[in-house]
């Protein structure tokens, strides 16, 4: 399928949430228009380098524009929900400002769940996490929510390094993205640099 594309550095989406944005660039401008006369969606992917035409990575998440709010000078802040993963299977060569896509769809299995030993050690670890790193959490709503959304949810507003949070993406499988996750909160704190982002190198 065709897909249109917005690539933005650490931004990633999973099906079943919600991402902010806020659009002020031009020809995005002209994606979120294009999309509101056809479907409504637009493909959110992480580009491998901060670039103009800058190599993508090869999966991101198609989201359904929900609310959508537009600005009197043109912008335009919009809220998409996560629908689909997609795997790019090439770039198209297209005449308008944005770039488009050839893209499949990946299935997702809505029904998978944490072992008990799984969901306890990433909760135990997620505690540490914040508690590390002073973030005031409310451990009973988090405990109250599902395997997924807890799981995909922490995957999408983890302060992780671009590679890391595609990494958490491209994990085939909720118990593999949940291990991924207690590896990079438990080696938090190896910094690149004056980078305050989370990375594993």
């Amino acid at each position: 399928m065709r897909l249109s594309i917005f690539p933005l550095s650490g931004a990633i989406l999973f099906p079943g949430l919600q991402l902010p944005l806020h659009i002020f660039e031009p020809r995005y401008r002209s994606l979120v228009g294009d999309a509101l006369a056809r479907d409504r969606r637009i493909a959110m992917i992480q580009p491998q380098e901060a670039r103009d035409g800058a190599p993508l990575y090869t999966i991101g998440c198609v989201g359904k524009i929900e609310e959508i709010e537009a600005l009197d000078d043109g912008r335009y802040n919009l809220i998409l929900d996560g629908e689909s993963r997609f795997k790019v299977i090439r770039e198209l060569d297209v005449e308008t400002p944005f770039r488009q896509i050839e893209a499949q769809l990946i299935p997702e299995d809505g029904d998978q769940v944490l072992s008990h030993i799984e969901r306890a050690g990433f909760e135990r670890e997620a505690r540490r996490f914040a508690d590390a790193q002073g973030y005031s959490v409310d451990w009973d709503s988090v405990q109250n929510l599902d395997d997924q959304s807890l799981i995909n949810g922490v995957s999408q507003i983890a302060p992780f390094d671009q590679a890391s949070k595609q990494a958490l993406l491209e994990a085939p499988d909720l118990a593999a993205r949940c291990e991924l996750l207690i590896q990079l909160m438990y080696f938090f704190g190896r910094r690149d640099g004056d980078d305050d982002k989370v990375t594993l190198q």
